[in-house]
């Protein structure tokens, strides 16, 4: 998840260290150039003083925000014409923020190529949203007006009526002793860890892939070729080597539109999680992979392909032969690689971090999986012996890969009802249908029923035998989750929260804990009963939200401490709820930006940012009833941490407390 540091501006006159340039450290000039007719370059410069930082529009998502270009009525009037490019950036490692970043020094430049639609328009108006950093961060927001025609640009004044103005007000809130939001490092997972976990499942599919009936076959066939085929046996050893190395190297180029191409923002990916149709397109996706192992059809790429790649090794020859040979692989091999790559997909989708980066780790541990058996057995042949012939067994993989899918599939259809409030997927519903899912596995392990074209029927093996008890167990262990006998925290994050049930609960909130989720109506109880307040930044499809609340904040020494030492307020940042027509209201930002506030996640998310200077969740603050900061903020972290995070905002209030009771 994002750290976010968003710190306020300094007071001038508060430090002589500040030079004159520092007080504003990035100076912008803008620039139009007629390309041809009616297309145009838009170009903004920044001057970017000593020492401070301005960041991509594609920075590593853990860091500072990154740079952002919002085009006012484009699809209109004119249309954008590709994406918007920036000059050449540099990448550092931040230990405060624990990711690579990528940022312009002393100068940076952004163009947009426009083509006008409309012969009557005059201007193009831009909004831009940066950051700049040294030892503080500080958020800009700026508007520019681009004349197409070289006359005066006209600058349209967004009104707000009076009743938005008051709502807006009533947003912003009088915080004090601020300087400690931001006082600790914010208790962020480790992003390299998350990428290590990703590789390691990528790394996981490509082993199952690696016992399809499209790939394992041709493992001691392809070794025996490169060995046989060269006079030196060193010789077909360093071909296996390369054709296993090149295996790696196409997986790993299959990521790289998602880092090359501007118009694929790893921003858009990561929208996946919270946005309602998104989620339910990937459902009816994974049940289409999930019934292509099932054997129903074939999801195969044209023949057409592998037979171009195949003549293509024959005629180059050399290493340029071996990796159209590699590319072949890949191709034939799409009808049972193809789903796990998209449930690999899918799973970079629900994990923090930045969704391109997880993405790449993902394809190179199953691209090192799938290259490495062509290298191993080329070194050590005699190994080939030891493999267990192709047969039915194959079609076995296949089928638990189609049960697998089916699950995940159930997962984005759960994120849908959570962000879109539907009510209809609750928890029990969840789990019954994992339930019928695991119990149906393990029957098709057993032998009880084939899966279509599978063949006859066959012995049941030891290796499936051993796997269709684990998925016994697997069942039993959901089914005793159902009935909270456990509370399934191996399962954590993926099924809806304990709350959102089909029967009715004392309370909406997690754990059972009495909750808020206004942020008026929790800080007048806790002004009444005289107790601080924990505000937990949530979201309904957030796993890591999940997680510390059935991980971590079911501790036995950290649960009491929610319910009885703190009030707490929950409020979810992508609830799609709609807002009532009185409640919806404009939000002028303090540039002259104007956002409309509709739904309860927008205004908790625009309360979150304009107060917190922050936009990832889970993201917790300690306050008095008085709307003192009593701790440094924290997100994602272990139960240790947490606890005393809690213990030492709990301390600073009964101090603060004791100073102002009059004895």
């Amino acid at each position: 998840m994002k750290k976010v540091f968003l710190y306020l501006l300094l007071v001038l006159g508060t430090t002589t260290g500040f030079a004159q340039l520092d007080e504003d450290p990035v100076r912008w000039s803008q620039d139009v150039r007629q390309l041809s007719g009616e297309e145009y370059e838009l170009i903004l410069t920044a001057e970017i003083a000593a020492g401070w930082h301005v960041y991509s529009q594609h920075t590593p998502e853990g860091g500072p925000l990154p740079t952002e270009f919002t085009y006012v009525d484009a699809g209109g009037t004119y249309e954008l014409l590709g994406a918007t490019e920036e000059s050449e950036t540099q990448t550092a490692y931040s230990d405060i923020f624990e990711v690579d970043e990528t940022f312009f020094k002393e100068k940076a430049v952004f163009r947009q190529r426009v083509k006008r639609l409309d012969p009557g328009l005059k201007q193009i108006d831009l909004e831009l949203f940066y950051q700049v950093c040294k030892e503080v961060c500080i958020p800009v927001e700026e508007t520019f007006y681009f004349s197409l025609d070289g006359g005066p640009v006209v600058v349209a004044d967004q009104t707000v009526d009076d009743r938005s103005l008051a709502l807006s007000a009533g947003l912003k809130l009088d915080l004090k002793n601020k300087e400690l939001l931001t006082g600790g490092p914010g208790g962020g997972t480790d992003g390299k860890a998350t990428l290590w976990v990703i590789f390691g499942l990528g790394f996981l599919g490509g082993l199952i892939a690696l016992l399809t009936p499209c790939v394992f076959p041709m493992i001691p066939l392809t070794v025996s070729f490169f060995t046989k085929q060269s006079q030196k046996k060193s010789k077909g050893v360093f071909n296996a080597l390369l054709y296993g190395f090149f295996i790696v190297l196409i997986y790993f180029l299959l990521s790289l539109p998602f880092h090359l191409f501007d118009s694929l923002d790893s921003q858009i990916l990561n929208t996946i999680a919270t946005n309602v149709w998104l989620n339910v397109f990937f459902f009816l996706i994974f049940v289409f992979f999930a019934f292509s192992f099932f054997g129903f059809y074939e999801l195969t790429l044209p023949s057409s392909w592998a037979n171009k790649m195949d003549k293509a090794s024959s005629r180059v020859g050399g290493a340029m032969g071996i990796f159209f040979m590699a590319v072949t692989l890949a191709i034939v091999s799409f009808s049972c690689t193809g789903p796990i790559l998209g449930g690999l997909l899918g799973s970079t989708t629900l994990a923090e971090g930045e969704v391109a980066a997880n993405l790449t780790a993902g394809m190179l541990g199953f691209g090192v999986a799938l290259g490495l058996p062509f290298a191993l057995f080329a070194l050590f042949p005699t190994w080939l012996n030891s493999l267990p012939r192709s047969g039915g067994w194959m079609n076995t993989v296949k089928g638990v890969l189609g049960f697998l899918e089916l699950g995940l599939a159930l997962k984005f259809l759960s994120n849908a009802d959570l962000v879109g409030n539907w009510g209809i997927f609750k928890r029990e519903i969840f789990l019954a249908s994992w339930i019928l899912l695991a119990l149906g596995l393990t029957l098709y392990l057993f032998g009880a029923f084939r899966i279509y074209q599978q063949g006859p029927k066959q012995k049941i093996s030891p290796a499936r035998g051993g796997i269709g008890v684990l998925s016994a167990l697997f069942t039993l262990y959901l089914v005793l989750g159902l009935f909270k006998a456990i509370p399934l925290k191996g399962l954590s994050g993926f099924p809806p929260p304990d709350f959102y049930s089909v029967f009715e609960q004392e309370s909406d909130c997690p754990l059972g804990i009495n909750c808020f989720k206004d942020f008026e109506e929790g800080v007048a109880y806790a002004r009444e009963v005289r107790k601080p307040i924990l505000l937990d930044f949530t979201g309904w499809a957030c796993v890591n939200c999940r997680k510390m609340e059935e991980n971590v904040w079911s501790e036995p020494d950290i649960f009491p401490l929610l319910k009885e030492d703190f009030v707490l307020i929950s409020l979810y940042i992508d609830d799609r709820k709609e807002l009532p027509a009185e409640e919806q209201f404009s939000f002028r930002y303090d540039s002259g930006r104007v956002k409309q506030i509709e739904t309860v996640g927008q205004k908790w998310g625009t309360f979150q940012t304009v107060n917190f200077g922050a936009a990832s969740q889970p993201y917790y603050v300690l306050l008095s009833p008085q709307l003192e900061i009593l701790s440094p903020a924290i997100q994602n972290t272990d139960s240790a941490r947490y606890r005393e995070w809690l213990l030492n905002g709990l301390r600073n209030y009964r101090e603060a407390t004791m100073l102002k009771t009059p004895l």
